[in-house]
């Protein structure tokens, strides 16, 4: 089932996220395990399966990035298992320099201002990439959504190694 019909929303990138949860929630409640313990198997297994394909569509709609991959499925392309490299010399270059301003932290005099300085950047650039992702799906440009998708996996990642840099440095 396409996770968008689950929720009753469009297939579309902007989702307003408090009413996903509600309905999240009213779908959890009318097919949770629970409500079926004294069902028979079969009807058992059926309440089991239809609340993980619930979580399933809750847990990649509720994600921008997620969802843009899912979007980008229903238009018949597949990012998920993916080695495609990006071919684009200035997203390329942007890369090697955060690379490199991540580097740089670790040796900081200043960790917890660099850190932050750097995160705001990444939250600017991802911001600024949803943005055009947004512009690029609905203009069902998903040749130029999937490379924005791909960028924005390398950001997210990025973003996750700065986390743990943080840990390990200011513990």
């Amino acid at each position: 089932m396409n996770y968008f019909e689950l929720f009753g929303l469009a297939p579309d990138y902007t989702v307003d996220t408090q009413s996903l949860a509600v309905t999240y929630r009213e779908l959890q409640k009318q097919f949770h395990p629970d409500r079926f313990a004294t069902a028979g198997e079969g009807e058992r297994l059926v309440a089991l399966q239809k609340a993980s394909e619930i979580n399933d569509a809750f847990q990649t709609l509720k994600s921008p990035l997620r969802r843009a991959e899912y979007l980008l499925s229903l238009a018949g392309i597949e990012l998920k298992a993916e080695q495609q490299t990006l071919r684009d010399p200035s997203f390329l270059m942007q890369q090697m320099e955060w690379r490199e301003q991540l580097e740089d932290i670790a040796q900081s005099n200043q960790v917890e201002a660099d850190i932050a300085e750097f995160e705001q950047t990444l939250k600017q650039s991802q911001q600024q990439l949803q943005t055009e992702l947004e512009a690029q799906l609905s203009q069902q440009a998903y040749e130029s959504a999937a490379v924005s998708v791909r960028k924005l996996k390398f950001m997210f990642k990025l973003q996750d190694e700065l986390e743990r840099l943080e840990e390990s440095l200011l513990e």
